[in-house]
């Protein structure tokens, strides 16, 4: 019985002889959770090797659908359009910007200019108006007071929505703005004051106010009293209102927020909120030439994407992964989360790159905790070390492949990074990818010894171990960005940035993933640590004190990213801090790399293989 087998081979990859062979096979199956169901199998072959696998699901993304996939978008008349939309839009903020009108006047410039900024990034499109976006924030920072804003340059009195939409539109683009001007939205009791009778523009202003605090900073008392506030209002309000624009929008933003949110997700989604409820703007205002370009954007980059996925596809199937049947297959999955987060067309190196290091980071996830013997792991461990194709001559036959394509993958990108950086980059690949394998060794050796560390010792390890910086550097380094190197010490290991990053992924991680993994013998993740440490605790205990850990790593997470006094430019730090939204997406509803036939499927549908309607 060959349950434990690999399928006939794929050219570069070998089959090790304890895989093929009559084996005879013990199985302990134990129920996880309704969404999945994990087994310790254990293989005895005629050499005596011993594995454990866990039950993962198969690929999603058969490479035959992939390859069959086709759109019209990719024609130059559709961007011949967007080039001649985009000029109309232009025209048309430049027309707003100098000079008042019939509808910019001087008593709602300032809210109609933070409007069409949030409009056009949220649609997705504002890579095509940098420069006239900045010209409009900073018009409204020259504004900016102790108080807040009003709608207008000419108010007199600050304005809830104005003010809430300011603050965070501002922080998001690196303007020094405290968060203090929220305190004089407050009644003399000190709660945020609001009507007996939910207006519409009272449900927007509070909107906003829920949007601005989910940037809060450490310590900022106010912001967490808007979050619970504004989550209140908003939920009661979303029960009496009818389905429509407004609703659809205040449900996104609660279910998403800001960490969990995905801008080609909300570009999606607020492709239909915008079409049925144009927000603050009136139809004079040419509002449907924004969503014209938006539907075009969102369609043309979705004929890139499946050319982009077709190649990845094939290197997948071509390297041999389809042939190995123990470790999770999600590229697809990762392709999608990076074109997620950047729908720059000229960035292909890098949602590539993202996809092929983060599914090789989860092979080897799977070989260090399952399926590799401990070995195998010491001899994988030095041939990392050595990084040389001759390390391959005493690993396991399965190995050899897994290691090649590693070392083909990480020289290629650092070529590739090369070009962009204008110098060597593979010593900083190399020496991330060391210590994620040195992590991982630790973790096996604890797995195998049925050792428990310290609450401490498992989270300094853990969060190397979870591959965010392996998975992070290299890509970055394609974009065409400058990289020096006191730039990537503030955003690579160990700075505060990329601690704090991993800190939340491998403390959220755990709490979807520790049940499964117990049931696998792996002892240790940090809930039982801590459970070790505070033997009166329970299990809902020590996941209520993680997640009040991740909620104010959040916090100091949003003050590495955006810290006004950085001598790094956000847009620097941008790629690292979205490729932590990817992840901790992931997370929201289950362990999303293990089981994606759900949530994250859904993902890949809606912004990968689905076109919007014209």
């Amino acid at each position: 019985m060959a349950l434990l087998s690999v399928a006939p081979l794929a050219p570069r990859w070998c089959v090790h002889k304890s895989l093929v062979t009559s084996s005879k096979v013990k199985v302990v199956r134990r129920t996880i959770s309704t969404s999945i169901r994990m087994c310790r199998i254990t293989t005895e072959s005629g050499e005596g090797v011993q594995r454990r696998i866990a039950n993962h699901h198969s690929n999603l993304w058969d490479d035959n659908f992939i390859q069959s996939l086709s759109t019209p978008y990719g024609a130059i008349s559709y961007h011949e359009s967007a080039q001649k939309l985009i000029a109309e839009v232009k025209e048309m903020i430049n027309s707003i910007s100098l000079k008042d009108g019939e509808l910019i006047t001087p008593s709602n410039d300032l809210l109609m200019r933070l409007s069409i900024v949030d409009s056009i990034e949220r649609l997705g499109i504002d890579r095509h108006f940098k420069s006239e976006i900045k010209s409009a924030l900073d018009y409204v920072y020259s504004y900016w007071n102790e108080k807040g804003i009003g709608w207008g340059r000419d108010s007199v009195v600050a304005d809830l929505n104005s003010t809430a939409l300011g603050l965070r539109t501002l922080r998001l683009h690196g303007y020094p703005v405290s968060s203090d001007v929220l305190q004089h939205f407050k009644e003399q009791k000190g709660q945020f004051a609001c009507s007996a009778i939910q207006t519409e523009g009272e449900i927007r202003s509070v909107l906003n106010l829920f949007r601005a605090s989910q940037i809060a900073f450490p310590g900022e008392k106010v912001m967490e009293e808007a979050e619970v506030f504004s989550t209140i209002y908003l939920k009661e309000a979303i029960l009496k209102l009818p389905v429509c624009g407004l609703s659809r929008e205040i449900s996104y933003v609660l279910e998403y927020g800001w960490h969990i949110n995905l801008p080609r997700l909300e570009a999606r989604n607020y492709i239909d909120v915008f079409g049925q409820d144009p927000i603050y703007l009136t139809p004079n205002m040419k509002t449907q030439k924004l969503l014209e370009l938006a539907k075009l954007e969102f369609n043309m980059f979705h004929s890139l994407q499946q050319q982009e996925l077709k190649l990845l596809s094939r290197w997948w199937k071509d390297s041999g992964f389809s042939q190995m049947t123990f470790p999770r297959h999600r590229h697809v999955e990762y392709y999608t989360l990076a074109s997620c987060i950047d729908s720059e067309p000229q960035h292909s190196s890098f949602r590539l790159g993202f996809a092929k290091i983060f599914h090789l980071a989860t092979v080897l996830d799977d070989i260090y905790d399952t399926f590799g013997t401990m070995d195998e792991l010491e001899l994988f461990t030095a041939a990392v070390k050595r990084w040389h194709p001759s390390a391959t001559e005493w690993l396991p036959e399965y190995m050899k492949g897994v290691y090649m394509v590693l070392y083909e993958t990480v020289n290629e990108m650092a070529r590739e990074a090369e070009k962009s950086q204008g110098r060597d980059t593979l010593n900083y690949a190399r020496n991330a990818l060391e210590a994620y394998i040195d992590a991982s060794m630790k973790e096996a050796k604890w797995i195998f010894s049925g050792f428990l560390p310290t609450f401490e010792e498992y989270l300094d390890n853990g969060k190397v171990s979870f591959g965010y910086s392996i998975g992070t550097l290299q890509p970055i380094l394609t974009l065409g960005i400058p990289f020096p190197h006191h730039i990537l010490q503030e955003i690579d290991f160990p700075s505060r940035l990329n601690d704090v990053a991993c800190s939340i992924l491998r403390l959220k991680g755990d709490i979807h993933t520790y049940q499964a993994e117990r049931s696998r013998g792996e002892k240790s993740s940090c809930i039982s640590c801590y459970m070790e440490e505070n033997p009166e605790s329970t299990e809902e205990d020590a996941i209520n004190h993680i997640n009040s850990m991740v909620d104010k790593l959040l916090k100091e997470l949003n003050w590495e990213y955006l810290r006004p006094d950085s001598n790094v430019p956000i847009t620097s730090k941008k790629h690292a801090f979205d490729i932590l939204r990817t992840f901790y997406h992931l997370y929201k509803y289950r362990d999303g790399f293990s089981v994606a036939n759900y949530e994250i499927k859904n993902l890949v549908m809606t912004t990968v293989i689905e076109p919007v309607p014209l």
